[in-house]
């Protein structure tokens, strides 16, 4: 596979988080995605010596990276019940300090529920939340990446305008990346299925955000159509956006060093994960193996 090509899966961490590597490396993933912990508690078990070894010696024989970790989804940085914000920020710093154990570059978080207070209200309290973190973290490498959304409920994020305004209020802007979701972005209106919409997608997004800013793909097609604002991933060309706008994305060079990572659902033998993959490696034109 060329090493252009960076493309993998999220991978379960069970067992340790050394085993998500294994995963990957077991059909053939040059990018992965992983949870440092269990994503539906507040606190994770703090790893051991051997554990941060163990991971950095797999990681670095598998050649993968960067490395996108994903935060837990009980965090939300705009909450609004003060102790549920409380939480969320120290579990937030606590993501950053595991990334920064492992050596993980990118930490991958969805920017924040307002809850009914207004995507402006919402967008200033995730901006506190950041800074308050990356103030925590100072000298840290790994980055904070901004995932786009889909808008389903009260989710921020689901227009770039979004994404531009929470990098601008954030006081380490050397710290922030974003992340585009196929699915979420098609299902918050940005129509990639064709090719004029692709690239009216991608030239807002550089207008109003900056492709410099762009550090990880998630490649989901989407069960539901274009703006319907509801975040459900379907495997790649059996969705909404079908096959043309993956097409698009895996021959377009000025993405090509961007990991692009597989968030759909599958089995514990990853017979799904290696159909995807399969399907996306068949879309380049010059068949890059």
């Amino acid at each position: 596979m060329s090493k252009k090509l960076l493309l993998g899966a999220h991978m379960s961490i069970s067992g340790g988080v050394h085993t998500a590597v294994d995963r990957a490396t077991s059909i053939g993933c040059t990018a992965l995605q992983v949870f440092t912990k269990n994503n539906n508690q507040w606190n994770g078990k703090p790893f051991t010596e051997n554990d941060i070894d163990l991971y950095k010696q797999k990681i670095s024989a598998a050649g993968i990276v960067p490395v996108v970790s994903h935060d837990s989804y009980l965090i939300n940085l705009c909450g609004t019940n003060s102790e549920i914000l409380k939480k969320s920020r120290a579990a937030f710093i606590d993501e950053l300090e595991r990334c920064e154990q492992l050596g993980i570059q990118l930490l991958n978080f969805h920017p924040g529920s307002h809850l009914g207070l207004g995507d402006d209200e919402g967008i200033k309290g995730i901006c506190e939340s950041l800074n308050i973190a990356h103030n925590a973290t100072k000298d840290f490498k790994v980055k904070s990446v901004l995932e786009a959304t889909a808008g389903q409920g009260t989710n921020v994020g689901y227009k770039f305008e979004h994404l531009r305004t929470i990098i601008d209020g954030v006081e380490h802007l050397e710290r922030m990346g974003v992340c585009i979701d196929t699915c979420h972005i098609f299902a918050a209106g940005y129509d990639i299925a064709t090719e004029k919409g692709y690239e009216e997608t991608f030239k807002q997004f550089d207008e109003i955000v900056g492709l410099d800013r762009l550090v990880a793909f998630h490649v989901n097609d989407s069960k539901k159509g274009l703006g319907s604002h509801v975040d459900r991933h379907e495997h790649i060309g059996k969705g909404a956006i079908g096959l043309t706008g993956f097409q698009l994305l895996m021959n377009d060079e000025r993405f090509a060093h961007i990991p692009k990572i597989l968030e759909t659902p599958k089995s514990e033998d990853l017979h799904e994960d290696v159909e995807n993959i399969n399907v996306l490696k068949s879309l380049l034109r010059l068949n890059r193996q």
